[in-house]
């Protein structure tokens, strides 16, 4: 009898989506995995494999996790991959995904948080076109 071997599954794509906004809100609250994972009943480990999509959120979860992240559960799937949509056809989700990875690491965090502390509008905008113009500066 030949040897079976198991092929690792890719996550699906709307459960790496909904952990990486489990990640983000996590950050954003400045909460460590254990944190979370203490608060959920869980180990570190078991919160990161949901923040990777490897283990999909039930339902129940997903409501005692959007009431630890002080978010409302629809949070979990704004911007998510369109689910009928062939996978990788959506342009949009590209986008989303590279909001929700900016958003999830400490310098998007920092950013996003030095921005908000800025009071004056005309200022911020003079940043946001500060950046456009550095972002579509092709170093000519």
């Amino acid at each position: 009898m030949a040897p079976r071997y198991t092929v690792a599954k890719a996550p699906n794509p709307i459960d790496k989506h909904v952990g990486s906004r489990v990640r983000m809100r996590r950050k954003m609250l400045a909460m460590s995995q254990e944190k979370l994972g203490a608060a959920l009943g869980l180990t570190f480990q078991q919160v990161q494999k949901y923040e990777r999509g490897a283990n999909r959120i039930g339902a129940s979860r997903l409501q005692q996790m959007s009431n630890i992240l002080q978010v409302p559960v629809e949070f979990f799937f704004e911007g998510a991959p369109n689910a009928s949509a062939p996978h990788g056809s959506n342009e949009s989700t590209l986008s989303m995904a590279r909001i929700d990875d900016f958003v999830s690491n400490s310098e998007g965090l920092r950013l996003i948080g030095a921005f908000m502390r800025i009071d004056n509008a005309a200022v911020r905008r003079r940043i946001v076109m500060l950046l456009q113009e550095i972002a579509d500066d092709d170093g000519n």
